[in-house]
């Protein structure tokens, strides 16, 4: 069991009476609500839709003095990475663009055949919007974004005529009648991590409160309009 509070802090709830001792509490029957019901508004995320690929803010902001990138895809496993490198490094690209408040911002690139290669790849609807979660790690050499594209969140335009909330999001059926997976099935699969032998780097709560106000990926990015 994880340990969430110092003893302190719990003697402290305790002399508060805010702490209910039940030794009869079990998990049973309970399932642990799955991540893609919440917003992500500071992961690092990547989107692949109408030819076209970005990454969010979130990504910019922890690589600042980065701007060109190379794709990476792992088609036996399905993840893709993001790696820095040098402008002059072969099959780079600038991955950010300058917004009219002279800041760097997500590029939004077209990759007619990337693109077709990747919905071929995943089986996956060219018309429809993915968006994929990720992480930043380090290498023993490198430091770089890594995406499973096997966990991607599915979005569908609506036919909304006052244009509020376009998007859609599109669920797999199976997850129609449930929140999540029951506690101890997500107790075994958190034991094996797709990102095991790498050091994984979160944005921490300074960088959270500064994005507050500019960030435009999660949930508000899903009701942006194709560009």
């Amino acid at each position: 069991m994880v340990e969430l509070l110092s003893n302190n802090g719990l003697e402290e709830l305790e002399k508060d009476n805010a702490v209910i001792h039940d030794n009869d509490f079990s998990y049973e029957g309970y399932q642990v609500v799955r991540g893609e019901f919440f917003a992500h508004l500071f992961e690092p995320s990547v989107t692949l839709t109408a030819e076209k690929v970005s990454v969010n803010a979130a990504c910019i902001r922890k690589l600042p003095n980065t701007d060109y990138v190379q794709f990476l895809v792992n088609p036996t496993e399905k993840k893709l990475a993001v790696k820095p490198c040098l402008e002059t490094a072969k099959d780079s690209f600038c991955w950010t663009t300058l917004g009219k408040d002279g800041k760097r911002k997500p590029k939004a690139i077209s990759c007619r055949i990337f693109y077709a290669k990747v919905m071929n790849l995943m089986g996956w609807d060219p018309t429809l919007r993915y968006k994929i979660l990720g992480k930043l790690i380090r290498t023993k050499e490198d430091l770089l974004f890594v995406f499973d594209l096997n966990c991607a969140e599915t979005y569908q335009k609506s036919n909304a005529e006052d244009g509020k909330n376009p998007r859609k999001p599109i669920y797999p059926n199976e997850w129609k009648d449930q929140f999540g997976v029951p506690v101890k099935e997500h107790q075994d699969i958190t034991l094996v991590s797709i990102f095991d032998d790498y050091t994984v780097f979160s944005i921490n709560k300074e960088e959270e409160n500064n994005d507050e106000t500019n960030n435009n990926s999660g949930y508000e990015e899903e009701s942006d309009s194709d560009s």
